[in-house]
């Protein structure tokens, strides 16, 4: 898997160049993404460690799409994941873990995702940009997956796909035997971000 740092430094600067493309001020970054002037200084400085939450509002800003901060490599024709090597955005406090493990650039982007959630962890989720739509498939474990109000629990082989427009959020229940895996993709139509 690729070193934390490595991908902080690399994300640090992939939001500064689009930042700065655009003429665009910490200021004005952090107006038009909701993301504070400091958290974006550290970001930037390939410091910290920024939620997956905080990097979507960044990336919707910038109008760039997820992937497009934390891909090592630009797209070609086929671009190969090697195992081991996609960058993980998150790490639950048991061992859990999401790693980023292909994506697309804009103007409709989409993700894959592969989530590990110890018994007991949780991820949740705000509200990604309008018309985002997810697709999820359990390969192993039980999932509980919260789309708004509503919570269904999932097992191996089930899957669902549900508005990422909503609050959401992923949980394997405390009393779960096994760790739950499974492959997670998000849809983001037609994001151009510089919205003010």
């Amino acid at each position: 898997m690729a070193e934390a740092p490595a991908v902080n430094e690399l994300i640090g600067t992939r939001v500064r160049q689009h930042r700065t493309a655009r003429g665009w001020t910490l200021d004005e970054l952090a107006d038009r993404s909701g993301v504070s002037r400091r958290m974006l200084i550290t970001i930037e400085h390939g410091e910290g460690n920024p939620s997956i939450a905080t990097l979507l509002r960044i990336s919707d800003a910038l109008g760039v799409g997820l992937p497009v901060l934390v891909d090592v490599e630009r797209p070609r024709a086929v671009t190969v994941t090697p195992a081991g090597q996609a960058p993980v955005l998150w790490r639950g406090p048991r061992g859990g873990q999401a790693l980023l493990v292909a994506g697309t650039e804009p103007p409709d982007v989409v993700e894959l995702w592969h989530w590990t959630l110890q018994p007991g962890e949780a991820h949740t989720s705000e509200a990604h940009s309008a018309g985002t739509r997810e697709l999820l498939l359990v390969l192993e474990g039980a999932v509980d997956l919260r789309v708004g109000d509503r919570t269904d629990r999932l097992q191996t082989g089930d899957s669902a796909a549900f508005t990422g427009d909503v609050a959401h959020g992923y949980a394997t229940p405390a009393d779960a035997a096994t760790p739950a895996r499974f492959a997670l993709t998000v849809f983001q139509p037609h994001l151009t971000g510089g919205r003010p």
